[in-house]
């Protein structure tokens, strides 16, 4: 199972980034997918989830509205939409497949600063 995260990077407040997790090693269409995030000193703090089919996404109240969580299972990769980001969204992300043991990314650093 590998899960690389990529789309990171420096952007101002008000901002937009995409971010991608390319799995690979598993059936990724059967797998809901879940994004987090982690400030350092802080624990992994969860941001969206979708299901395996697409159809059901949910988000933490903080980036909802803001924040779109897809997938494309024709190409085994996840997405995070970020709109106007805020400072506060500043940290790593990171992806995760639930499997019979959870599976992390690398992460991919995001900061969201003037």
């Amino acid at each position: 199972v590998q899960l690389v995260e990529s789309g990171g990077g420096l952007v101002q407040p008000g901002g937009s980034l995409r971010l991608s997790c390319a799995a690979s090693g598993f059936t990724f269409s059967s797998v809901a997918m879940t994004w987090y995030r982690q400030v350092p000193g802080k624990a992994r703090a969860w941001v969206a989830t979708i299901d395996h089919t697409g159809g059901v996404t949910s988000y933490r109240d903080s980036v909802r509205g803001r924040f779109t969580i897809s997938r494309d299972n024709a190409e085994n990769r996840v997405y995070l939409q970020m709109n106007n980001l805020k400072p506060e969204d500043t940290a790593v992300y990171l992806c995760r497949a639930p499997l019979d043991i959870d599976y992390w990314g690398q992460g991919v650093a995001v900061n969201v600063s003037a």
